[in-house]
């Protein structure tokens, strides 16, 4: 798989990340549909790796250079994680789920607090490119049709949040957006709006 590829060349990931990050990473899609979101999950788990910073993802809302900055004394033995954006530079702090604690148990076992949390076969910190493959290639696996990428991950539990709790005042300062408009046209619901409207207007 590409993904894998990708991580021999780890040194000239960093160049690519700053190349392509604009070209990619944000115009992608939510996984909107939950039946989506557990194949993908199911196809992921080939890897244990790749499911958890999935699982990350989609429950806590970071962006994958966070998400890939965390060591394993960050969340080892931890009831919350807790932050510096890397974007922002806001502090950031918020519980680990129930479906995250175990993993990230298991996945800690006998690792060194200082050591990346996430890593290449080779021992490197796993870089940004080569999750966008493994996300993009677990969703073409899965046949979806939309883009996703590493974005997706963030824009999914954004819509899933938004879904069950309908509170965008809340997703705005999870996410630090400027407005509640920016929040929705973010993780799909304008859109997902624009397009039940026109489906519904028929002359």
């Amino acid at each position: 798989m590409l993904g894998t590829l990708l991580e021999i060349k780890s040194g000239g990931t960093q160049n690519m990340q700053d190349k392509k990050k604009g070209e990619f990473m944000n115009k992608v899609e939510p996984i909107r549909n939950r039946a989506d979101l557990k194949r993908v999950e199911q196809i992921l788990s080939k890897n244990p790796r790749d499911l958890l910073f999935f699982t990350i993802g989609t429950n806590c809302g970071l962006r994958i250079s966070d998400i890939l900055a965390l060591n394993v004394g960050d969340v080892k033995g931890k009831n919350y994680i807790q932050l510096t954006e890397k974007k922002t530079g806001k502090f950031k702090k918020f519980p680990i789920n129930a479906k995250l604690k175990p993993m990230l148990e298991e996945f800690t076992k006998g690792r060194k607090a200082d050591e990346p949390l996430f890593i290449t076969k080779f021992k490197n910190r796993l870089g940004r490119v080569t999750a966008y493959y493994t996300i993009r290639e677990a969703c073409e696996a899965a046949h979806l049709e939309e883009k996703f990428g590493t974005h997706s991950m963030r824009k999914t539990f954004g819509y899933h949040h938004y879904k069950k709790y309908k509170d965008v005042a809340m997703l705005q300062k999870i996410f630090n957006h400027s407005s509640p408009a920016v929040t929705l046209t973010y993780i799909g619901i304008e859109q997902e709006e624009i397009d039940e409207s026109y489906t519904n207007f028929i002359l």
